[in-house]
């Protein structure tokens, strides 16, 4: 585990942090969410990926805001990195131990993010 990983543990647990994160993708309608695994596999990115998609670039850019302010009101944590905003097409937010992938449901299809990390423990939820 890397400094920033441990650094976010100090602040809240990862598992805390994923939770908070799929409640927030809840709480805006996001959809097809999916949680990552990554603890086990070797050279991961991260320790879990969250994926959700929204219907349009503006609700995935409200999902995007909705997941920072709520972490950054509820765990005092902010993001590390964020990308892709302008376009909305999929964004991507960086909390080092945690990153949050949402796509517009196209891009999320190209990428199949879901079946690069196969060798992953994935957790699916119910579409709120």
């Amino acid at each position: 585990m890397n400094l920033e990983r441990q650094h976010v543990s100090r602040t809240i647990s990862t598992i805390k942090l994923n939770e908070l994160i799929v409640d927030s993708i809840k709480d805006i309608k996001g959809k097809g969410i999916t949680k990552i695994d990554l603890t086990e596999l070797e050279d991961a990115p991260a320790d879990f990926f969250i994926v959700c998609e929204g219907d349009s670039s503006v609700q995935i850019k409200a999902l995007s805001d909705h997941i920072q302010k709520r972490v950054k009101q509820e765990a005092a944590l902010v993001p590390n990195h964020v990308e892709g905003e302008r376009s909305a097409r999929w964004i991507l937010v960086d909390f080092f131990s945690t990153v949050v992938h949402i796509f517009f449901p196209e891009t999320r299809g190209f990428y199949e993010l879901e079946d690069l990390w196969s060798d992953a423990e994935i957790t699916y939820y119910e579409n709120p």
